[in-house]
This record gives structure tokens, sequence and C-alpha cells, in this order.
């Protein structure tokens, strides 16, 4: 048979191979220092594979390591696995949820196979009894296997797992076929490709956290170490507050929602999801009233496309039920021109760095409005780049609370000269409290970046390929300048709505399938398309129920706030 060449971007060089030759086969035969690092996947043709996978054309290659995004889920993804097959064996009345994603890790707990509701407090000793099973199968160096088998198969191997979850979601999306991972005879569905052997997984660390255990994998750059873990309570409670909610109402899970979708139960979703932000947003206000005698500045901060803006907005409302009288600034309005915006290590605008503000401009006009004067705001235009002087004039009187939020409002510089008990302090973020399945959580910052996604096509001129282009670059920045002061805040808020996924497929998943195969970000647009298909969308006569003060209009339009 013909030879198939293929070009490898890595060491830019080409390779006669006979057809079917693996990745895993293609790595042992180039000559490349790899600088200590172990490939994991590659993509082929802008698309992710896993090493096993066999090249029958002709394609072009590039190897990814643990540096890489694409590399880093494919150890995560197996590492939890690992985790799940060790829980499997030592706990077999339990079943291994992982609920959602920390700062430093991400957060399992072992729940009652007969009532998965129910979680199982994890002691020192179990901890230490999974952890030392978890070794021994990587010492052991066992290869996950894939295979394809029918989609009734795959549902009846998750309910003989007690995956009740992940049964139900199979069934909802309806294919064919499914691909199934086996690691030692235990089989599994994973959303994206796995490392070739558990002898791949030899950095990893799982700690007791609330009642469950923190599971880390290394830090994204060198040396790769692996931070210890440090508890956030605040946040530790925003996530389990919402948990627990989404387990009351019965809606734990993407399938959950899709089942209500479908038996027309959307706008019943929606309303119990915008309830659930009335009533938050009333007790932040109730909690800034209660120290109304001092306090004259209510900061809202929080990562790109938390909706931040509205979420100020809303409260301000509150506000004003309770004789509270908030005047809004907006610190999007204080970023310089977007060419003198500075840039980050790979020569991008980092519009993340707090010095993406004018600093002299804002802390001029703080220090006037809180001396009594009279301060005309500035008006910055996404679309051209461009700030200028047009915003409204305002004064603070003696009775007035200024409301001001941006990305850095959390950061002690920006209002260092003012009293401590003279501001409130309040985090938004969107954190995901719905599960893909039983072992499979949402990323917080995919929810981000869909938002942030359809928010720039419809309003500030950038397509999804230029918006997933700079996503590397936010978070970097978020990591950076926003989230080590989150726990500084009065309050947290959670700006998640448990509808946001089926009406985010209506608007991005369109935006995703105009990417180009040829384009770099491809592979992330494919995955973002593989996770969207899992959801039932809202149509466009149930999106009628969404209220226009919702946080959603912030990114879909038709909102009666004014952005």
């Amino acid at each position: 048979m013909e030879k198939i060449r293929v070009y490898c971007t890595n060491n830019r060089q080409y390779y006669e191979l006979e057809p079917r030759t693996t990745l895993k086969q293609l790595l042992d035969i180039m000559d490349y220092d790899w600088k200590g690092m172990t490939p994991l996947a590659a993509y082929v043709n802008h698309d992710l594979k896993e090493l096993g996978f066999d090249l029958y054309f002709a394609a072009t290659v590039t190897f990814l390591t643990y540096e890489d995004e694409d590399g880093r889920r494919c150890y995560f993804r197996s590492v939890d696995f690992l985790c799940q097959k060790a829980v499997h064996e030592l706990f077999p009345d339990r079943i291994l949820c992982f609920d959602y994603h920390l700062p430093n890790g991400q957060y399992g707990e072992l729940r009652k196979r007969e009532d998965f509701s129910q979680t199982v407090p994890m002691t020192e000793k179990e901890l230490g009894a999974l952890k030392k099973r978890m070794w021994e199968l990587v010492k052991q160096d066992i290869p996950f296997v894939k295979t394809k088998t029918t989609n009734a198969e795959a549902v009846k191997l998750f309910l003989s797992h007690g995956q009740t979850s992940k049964a139900k979601l199979a069934e909802t999306v309806g294919n064919f076929f499914v691909t199934l991972y086996y690691l030692d005879g235990y089989g599994d569905y994973f959303y994206g490709p796995l490392v070739a052997s558990t002898g791949y997984l030899d950095r990893w660390r799982i700690a007791l956290y609330s009642e469950g255990f923190c599971l880390q994998s290394p830090e994204p750059v060198r040396p790769f170490n692996i931070p210890e873990q440090k508890y956030q309570k605040k946040l530790a409670e925003i996530f389990e507050e919402n948990s627990n909610w989404c387990n009351i109402i019965g809606a734990r899970d993407i399938a959950t929602i899709n089942e209500a979708i479908n038996k027309g139960y959307g706008n019943m979703v929606i309303s119990l999801a915008e309830a659930l932000h009335e009533k938050k947003y009333s007790i932040i206000a109730d909690k800034i009233g209660e120290r109304r005698k001092d306090v004259k500045l209510v900061l809202i901060a929080g990562p790109s496309s938390s909706g931040k803006t509205t979420t100020s907005k809303r409260i301000a409302l509150q506000m004003k039920v309770l004789g509270l009288n908030p005047i809004l600034m907006g610190m999007d309005d204080y970023f310089v021109d977007r060419e003198q915006t500075p840039k980050d290590e790979n020569g991008d605008y980092d519009f993340e760095s707090v010095h993406a503000l004018n600093l002299d401009m804002l802390n001029e006009h703080l220090g006037k409005l809180f001396a009594g004067e009279e301060v005309t705001l500035p008006k910055f235009d996404f679309t051209t780049g461009k700030g200028s002087l047009t915003g409204p004039t305002i004064r603070l009187n003696k009775d007035d609370v200024l409301v001001m939020e941006g990305i850095h409002a959390l950061n002690p510089l920006l209002t260092e000269r003012l009293e401590a008990d003279c501001k409130f302090k309040v985090f938004v973020s969107a954190l995901t409290s719905l599960s893909i399945d039983e072992n499979s959580y949402i990323s917080t910052t995919d929810n981000r970046k869909l938002r942030r996604m359809v928010r720039d096509f419809n309003f500030r001129g950038y397509s999804a390929e230029e918006t997933i282009g700079r996503w590397p670059s936010v978070v970097r920045g978020e990591k950076r300048n926003i989230f080590p002061h989150q726990e500084n805040a009065d309050i947290m808020f959670n700006s998640f709505l448990l509808y946001e996924f089926p009406l985010l497929k209506y608007y991005a998943e369109p935006l995703l399938r105009r990417i180009s195969p040829m384009s770099p970000v491809y592979a992330e647009s494919l995955r973002l398309i593989n996770f969207l298909s899992r959801i039932v969308s809202l149509n466009p006569e149930e999106q009628k129920a969404i209220p226009p003060t919702s946080v959603m209009r912030e990114f879909i339009g038709n909102s009666t706030f004014t952005y």
C-alpha cells in the first residue's frame, strides 16, 4: 500500500509512513528533544486525538505536552479516571462525583449508590487507601483502551455503575455509537481523549476538603509544581449553596435540564433561576443597608463575562427599595485607548491588566467625587477602541452611595486612599453549579468563554475565532490580577443561571461552526461544539420568558438596562 506523508510541526519534519501508523509509533521514530516533557496527545489537522490514533491519510501533526491546554485536559481526564477506578474498587457501595472546580484543583466526593443525593463524608483513613490504590495503578502502567460500542450497550454499562445521569444524557443525545475507554476492565465515557497509560500520571495530589477531597494536578507553567491546598471559605460556601439548591429542585445535571426543556418546562426553569437571582440581589442590598451609616462605595468585581454590569444595576435597584441612592460608575469606561493597552508576553493586548485602565483619571475622579466635586465620567466605545469624556456628569451628595464595577474593583491599589469601613465589596462570577454527569463537571471558564463569545460578536465587533484566540491571555490575567482578591469580598454572588447553557447554545453554536478547519483555534471550537451537542437549546419563543433585566440580556441583547 502506498505510504502517506505526514508533517510534524514540532520539529518541522516530513515523514513517509505506512497507513495505520499510530501517533505513538510516529513519536518512536522522531529524533526530537522534548526538553523533559512527555507528549500526551496530538492535533491531527487541528483535531485533538489520543496517541493511539491511526494515521490513514496525509496530515499535519502537532504533539501536545502538559504545557499545552489540551494536553493538560487529557492529563486531568486521565487522573479523574484513575481516581474513579480506585473508588470503584475500594468503595463499591458509593459513586464518585466531581462536583465543581476549585482554584487549585477539583472537588470530589463520594455519594451513596442507592441515594445519589446523600454524601458520605470521607475520612483520613479512606483517603489514604484511595491515594495508595491510585499510585499502585500508576506504577502498573496500565493502558487506557479506547473502544466503540452501541449507545444501548453504553447506557447499560453506565447503569451498572450507578451512573444514572450519564445514562440519561446518553439517551437524550441519542448517538448510534459511543466511544468508551477501559482501564483494567473498568469502562466509562469521557468528553475527550485520554493519555496512553496510567504510567503517564506521575504528578498529582489528593487531600481532604469539606466532606470530600480536592484532586490536584500540577500548575501549567514550569517547574509544574503542585501548590499547597488552601481552603477558600467564601468560594466553597457559594459553590455548596448552589450545588445544594440544584439538588433541592432536582436540577443537578445537564440531562435534567434537557428533560425539562423537552417536556415544555423551559419557562419554569427560567423563572426559578431568575427568582434565585432576585433573592440574592435583595440579600446583598440588605447587607449594604445594614451598614448604611458607613458605606459610601460599593465595589463589584469579577472575571470577564461574569455579569458585573447587570449585577451592579440589579443591586442598585434593590438599594433604592431600601431608601438608598446609588450612583453607578463603570470601571470599563476607564480603559485606555486600544493602541495604548499594555501587551502580554505573546505580544497580544492584555485587557485584564490593571494598567489597561487609565488609573490617573480614575483616581482623580474618585478623589473629586469624595471631596464633593462634580465629575464628567468617560465613555469607552468597544467597537472603535476609543474613550471620550461623554458620560454623565455626577456629584456625590450626602446620602448618595457610589457603585463601581469592574474586573479590578477589589484591587486595593484602586481605593487604597479610602477608609475600609466606607467600602462594601462584592465578588461576582459565573460559578457553574450543574454537572455534565456524575464524573464530569462543567468548567466555569468555559461558561464565561461562551458568554463572552456571544457578547463580543453581538456588541463588540469580534468573531468567535478572535474571542477564543484571546482567551488564554484573559485567563492568565485573571489568575494574576483578579482571583487573588476574591476572598477579600464581603459577599460573593454567583451569576450562573440554570437555563443559560440551553440559551448560549442557540447563539454560540452557529458562531463556532463558522471557524475554519485551518484556524489554530479549530480544535477548541470542536471541543465546545461537542459539549454543546449534549444540550437541548431554548427556542426563540421560550427565550421571550427571559426578563429584560436578566444578567443574560447583557450577552444576548434586548435588556432594559443601558450598557
